[in-house]
């Protein structure tokens, strides 16, 4: 009987060390001087946009550099999919680059991982910034082992009229000081507690882009049975009718009765639809007849909205408490 008990806890303890060892790990937080990669890895920005991010990011303490392909226009993408990975992996490969900020969304990110490695990513974990499209980047992140940082771009760094706090959340977040936030109540949460790594982003992107991709798909079925999941959404611009889709196909994918909470994002750019008036009143209707018993709360700040849309970290252990009184987010 001792034999078997020794096994057992021997056993136990194997499978929590495997277990950790392929849960996201955390590239190196920076430091003042650090070079910050500026890359177009979806759609072509502003120039603009990028001269007023370098400003900000040596206000910050950081040294920008800034892409070979950064302005270019290829189809309305930021050069082709090989010139994106060339500055992409230029910046991967430079030991003194210790984060890359996407200069925008748009589409074509998922175009480089065709290109990409698998292993690549995992050779040189950095941290990469963005949202949108860029949820593609970091589903491909968090499947090399590496958290990574759903977040306002420079398009919001070069805002004069950007909200400080969002911008200060983002700053400490790469110095390694994560924050707590506190949400208001809304009339739609379901209250309760949870834990897990949080995963997420743009519903479109991580429904349609990477979807069943085993090697890329931060929700593919595998990964997220041996995982306790927080997950988040946002969209822009799409129909109720497109969302109802996605998220039944969430549902069918197992997706939905794997995790442990749900935080729905801001929807914005759209109509009411169908009777519904908004996009939260379509949403918890078919999340309540799921039957779901987690925590779920609504119109968190996560959206294309930038004034809406705080620093999230993928891969990240997490906390959700959804209470009558408010919502907290917790970074463990």
């Amino acid at each position: 009987m001792n034999k078997l008990i020794v096994t057992l806890v021997a056993v136990a303890m194997a499978t929590a060390t495997l277990m950790a060892q392929t849960m996201p790990t955390a590239p190196q937080y920076l430091k003042p001087g650090d070079k910050v990669a500026i890359l177009s890895l979806a759609s072509t920005p502003k120039r603009a946009y990028v001269e007023a991010a370098q400003a900000t990011l040596k206000q910050w303490g950081y040294t920008p550099v800034v892409g070979q392909h950064v302005l270019d226009n290829c189809h309305g993408y930021a050069g082709t999919p090989q010139q994106r990975l060339d500055d992409l992996m230029q910046a991967l490969r430079d030991p003194d680059v210790k984060a890359i900020i996407s200069t925008r969304g748009g589409y074509g990110s998922s175009m480089m991982l065709t290109l990409l490695h698998p292993d690549t990513l995992a050779r040189y974990p950095k941290w990469i910034i963005g949202y949108s499209d860029i949820t593609s980047m970091h589903s491909a992140q968090v499947r090399a082992g590496n958290m990574s940082i759903h977040a306002n771009m420079c398009g919001n760094l070069a805002d004069d009229d950007a909200d400080p706090k969002l911008q200060g959340y983002l700053r400490d977040m790469l110095r390694g000081k994560l924050p707590t936030y506190q949400v208001p109540a809304h009339p739609y949460n379901q209250c309760g507690q949870a834990s897990g790594i949080l995963l997420g982003g743009n519903m479109a992107v991580f429904s349609v882009n990477f979807s069943g991709s085993a090697q890329w798909d931060f929700l593919d079925r595998d990964y997220i049975a041996q995982r306790d999941i927080i997950l988040f959404f946002e969209d822009v611009g799409e129909t109720m009718p497109r969302v109802a889709s996605m998220l039944t196909q969430l549902r069918l994918k197992g997706v939905l009765h794997r995790v442990k909470g749900i935080m729905v994002g801001r929807f914005t750019d759209y109509k009411p639809q169908n009777g519904f008036t908004d996009m939260n009143d379509m949403l918890h209707q078919m999340l309540d007849s799921y039957h779901l018993d987690i925590p779920i709360c609504y119109d968190f700040p996560a959206s294309h909205d930038e004034a809406w849309n705080y620093p999230l970290i993928e891969g990240h252990p997490v906390t959700l408490d959804v209470a009558p009184t408010g919502v907290t987010l917790r970074f463990n």
